[in-house]
């Protein structure tokens, strides 16, 4: 028997603040709303968000997920998504880039619920 195809991994990452996630997520970083829920009105929100290839879902239900869990998502050039993001600014975040002895380029910044997201591309003259 063979096993099943994995098509993709979609990390659920705990939030806390609708307004100031919307504003990390979608304006700081770039992401794009793949769908919202709520049971309710005044329910907690479940977030689907993507950038590229790299698609979170974002949980203000208590128990869905760890919160200060960490990310490391690959991407193809770090230094112009630093750049990106630099310009754009953000109140609570003036993320660097830093080069690893492992080979990999990073970019880091914790999210307004503690998530740690490392957006990273590989050094190609390691």
């Amino acid at each position: 028997m063979t096993s099943p195809q994995i098509h993709a991994i979609v990390p659920i990452l705990r939030s806390f603040d609708e307004a100031a996630t919307r504003d990390f997520y979608l304006r700081f970083l770039g992401f794009e709303v793949t769908f919202e829920h709520r049971f309710e009105p005044d329910a907690p929100l479940y977030l689907g968000v993507r950038l590229g290839g790299c698609e979170l879902h974002l949980s203000e239900h208590y128990g869905d997920a760890t919160p200060g869990s960490g990310l490391r998502i690959e991407m193809e050039d770090v230094d112009a998504f630093h750049r990106v993001i630099s310009e754009r600014g953000h109140p609570n975040a003036r993320p660097g880039i830093q080069d690893q002895e492992w080979g990999w380029r990073e970019v880091t910044v914790r999210d307004p619920g503690g998530n740690r997201l490392v957006f990273c591309s590989r050094i190609e003259s390691i």
